[in-house]
Order: C-alpha cells, then structure tokens, then sequence
C-alpha cells in the first residue's frame, strides 16, 4: 500500500469551526464563526494528502497555491502561510469568511472523494487573522511606470485589480460612490458573517501599498469615464461598478411601506449602523413576523438579519424546496439553527396594505416541482386553487439583481449585452480601447470570489496594455 492510500485510511474528520450559540447570536451582530485556533488550523492542514496533481487548485478563481501554503500551515509557517496566499489573493480574510469553498477549491479535494474534504477556507481564514493581528506587511512594489489607473469601484474585483495594479508599479486611484469603501463587502454582507472592521483592515492594507480611495465619487455623474481618460489623464479604466439594481415581483402591493429590496434592507443595515440596534437609532422599520422572498445567500442574510432587529418571525418564501435553495449549505443550516422558519415551495402574487399603505399580509400560492427547467433544477408549476393568506408586517425581496446603469450609460463606445451588462472579452477588454470590466457587473451577480478573478484577469491585461502602449 502506498503512503498516500496508508494516510487515507487514517485521515480524521475535519476540525469543527467554533460558533457562537444559536440562541445568543440570533439576537446579536458578532460574527457568528469564531475562527480556528492555532492547534486547529495546523490539525486541518495537516490532513491534506499534498496530492502531485494539485486539484484543488483548479477551483480557485484566484489561482492561489493551496497546497503550498497547507504544508506550511501543517509545519507551523504561518508567516510563509500567508505569504503564499497574498502572493495570488489581496483579500484573505475575506475569502477566508464568504467565500463558497464547498463549491470551489474543496469540491476538488482529494481527500472529498472517501472523506470530508480540507477546510480550505477555515484555513486561509486562520492565516489571515494570524497576520492582521501580528501586524501586516507590506508586499514588495516595484519600480513606478509612471501610468495612471482608475478603478470604479470597491468592490472585491476594484480592490483586487487595485492590488494588482499597484504591486506592479502603477498609480491607482479607486473611486466609490458610497461613502465608505468596500462595496458589497461593506452595504450587502452582514456585520455577522463579515465584520467591518476586517473589510477596513484589508483595505487599509491597500492604502499601504499606495492605493488612492476616493469616496462620494459617482462615477457617471461627477466624472465619465470620457472624461477620466480625456481630462484626467488616466492611461486606463477598469469598471468594477458590480449588480446593484434590485428585481422585483412585479406583483400587487410591492410598493407598500414595509417592503424592500435586500440591496436596500441590508445597506441601511450595514452602512446606516442598524447592526448596532438597540443601541442606534435603527433605519429599519421591522414588526413582528418578516418574510424574505428567494433563497439565496442574500435571502439568508436577510432573514438572520430580521431576527437580529427584533422580529419574532422570519420567513424564508421559496417558490422550491429545500434541495434547490441556491445558497450555502452552511447559510441554511445557520439560518434553521437561529429559527429562521420556512415556507417552502411557495410564493407570494399579492402584498397586502392598510388603508395607510403598510403591509399587512400576503396571498400566497402554493408549488409543485416539473420537468427541469434550462438551469438544470425542476421547475415549479403553481397548484390550482392553492391560495392562502399569509399575515406579515415587512416584505424583503431577494430574488436578485442586475446591473448598475449609470456608468455603462455614459459612456461612450461601449458595448452591453442584451441584459445590459458590459460586454469584456476573455480578458476583461472591453469595445472601448483602454477601458476594462469584471465582476458581477460583466457577469450579473456572482461570488465574491469569482469578482475578485475577473480582478485579478482586468489587471493582467491592464498591465500588458499600458507596458505596450
């Protein structure tokens, strides 16, 4: 028997990521995984076979050395550790929380075909902190090439291509909208699963490596990208402007008070300070029993986030059952674990008011599963006569997001696709010569992850445009 089939047969469980008690954090805004320790994360690297083919890999969008910073881990090199993985991936202690590794780097493990698979990303987690707490250094600069790079936007692919951009030399100002940086990872992921003060930490270390942000800048409004290239000299643009544009059901009643779009929930959560309830003065009207419509990871945080403001009910509304739910395992099972309740193969074709204008309830209709429609899941069919009401105070409406309109709508020369995304070629060019776009804004909404890839790809061929320019 060989090495590798001998440690098979020994390979332990992988390490548990300690949480806060259901109950407790239900009704709090602390992060919800507490992290592994150091005994853990050097136990959960210590189970990875070091295969010769490396497939995990393959599942990463940001091509880091997984199993080069795992054996370092393994051995206690924590400062190696992170070395590895910053040399590919900006922001780790991002990726380390939300980033959708089941479906990823670990999906290609090994040791998942007999076993529970590494814990990547608890890992990468573990090592991140280890640095942010120790104190971050630096990456190496090199030597100025004098040219000027504007991103719009700062999210995971602006700070990304931001990054990369400016380890190679570049000058980089990032422009925001808002009046904090870090985009979605700021106004649309809870305080629970992403605390703030990481998100900063990261961009911070961004500011070190001589990243310009500029904040209340809107780009399409107080400048076009015209007008970046032709007035304030930038040799190139990269559009990172993400999917901000809320859909909603179209149905009676939506535009009753008490009903919002999750974009619209979790930023005046997120950036208005509400995840200090009670002890702010929340933006947030929520009553007694809430219902969040979808089943995504943003429908999820949404209905944890309901709880957290001092609903005593929450509601997960989806037209599937549980098997197709789109988010994370690991979300739905937080999610049931704090009471979020369920109402499955559902949906709602009418929101009720009062003769003041404020939700009330909801006719629902109930579903049955078809034939599988074009995403491979089975298509609801709706039940005749399967009509009920369905008594609620606020409506949150998660079934998704399209593209930011403002920048592709003034500017000039540039191509979109029929749903009005930018159209970028493989390396994130677009039809408008020096300008380049990725993330959720070329793709429609997506992971963090896959964002921060198109980042990584923008700024590669950035940087062979303005070296050959």
């Amino acid at each position: 028997m060989s090495e590798e089939k001998k440690k098979k047969e020994i390979i332990p469980d992988k390490n548990p990521m300690p949480a806060q008690d259901p109950m407790e954090r239900a009704r709090n805004f602390n992060e919800v995984a507490l992290g592994y320790d150091e005994e853990a994360a050097v136990a959960e690297a210590q189970r990875c076979l070091q295969c010769k083919k490396e497939p995990c890999r393959q599942g990463c969008p940001v091509e880091v050395n997984i199993p080069q910073f795992l054996r370092q881990v393994a051995e206690r090199d924590f400062e190696g550790a992170i070395k590895t993985i910053k040399d590919k991936n900006a922001l780790p202690a991002i990726c380390g929380r939300v980033c959708p590794q089941e479906s990823q780097c670990e999906s290609y493990c090994t040791l998942g075909k007999k076993h529970q698979p590494v814990s990547i990303g608890r890992v990468e987690r573990f090592c991140a902190d280890w640095e942010l707490n120790k104190g971050v250094t630096p990456p190496e600069i090199q030597a100025s090439t004098t040219k000027k790079v504007a991103v719009i936007g700062s999210g995971p692919s602006g700070l990304t291509c931001a990054a990369d951009l400016a380890k190679k030399g570049h000058k980089v100002v990032v422009y925001e909208a808002l009046h904090v940086a870090g985009g979605v990872l700021m106004y649309g992921i809870p305080e629970f699963r992403l605390p703030k003060d990481v998100v900063q930490a990261e961009i911070q270390n961004l500011k070190k490596m001589g990243v310009d942000i500029e904040v209340d800048s809107v780009i399409g409004k107080a400048a076009t990208v015209d007008e970046l290239i032709e007035e304030e000299g930038y040799d190139a643009v990269f559009i990172g402007t993400g999917a901000g544009l809320p859909y909603f059901l179209r149905i009676p009643g939506e535009n009753a008070c008490g009903v919002y779009s999750a974009n619209e929930f979790l930023t005046r959560t997120n950036l208005m300070k509400a995840y200090k309830f009670p002890n702010w003065d929340t933006p947030i009207k929520v009553g007694d029993k809430v219902a969040v419509l979808g089943g995504g990871n943003v429908a999820m945080d949404s209905a944890r986030t309901a709880l957290r403001l001092g609903a005593k009910e929450s509601w997960i509304v989806y037209r599937r059952s549980k098997e197709e739910l789109p988010a994370r395992a690991e979300e739905v099972e937080h999610a049931v674990e704090e009471g979020v309740k369920f109402a499955l193969l559902t949906s709602p074709v009418e929101i009720y008011q009062d003769d003041n204008g404020w939700v009330t309830g909801m006719k629902c209709i109930r579903f049955e599963l078809g034939e599988p429609d074009a995403s491979g899941r089975r298509r609801p069919v709706a039940v005749e006569g399967s009509e009920y009401d369905m008594e609620i105070s606020n409506v949150v409406v998660a079934i998704g997001q399209g593209p930011n309109p403002l920048v592709p709508r003034t500017t000039r020369g540039l191509d979109l696709t029929k749903k009005g995304n930018i159209a970028a070629d493989e390396s994130a060019a677009t039809s408008k010569p020096g300008v380049y776009a990725g993330g959720d804004i070329v793709t429609g909404a997506a992971t963090v992850i896959m964002a921060m890839g198109a980042g990584r790809t923008a700024a590669n061929s950035i940087h062979e445009y303005l070296v050959n320019k």
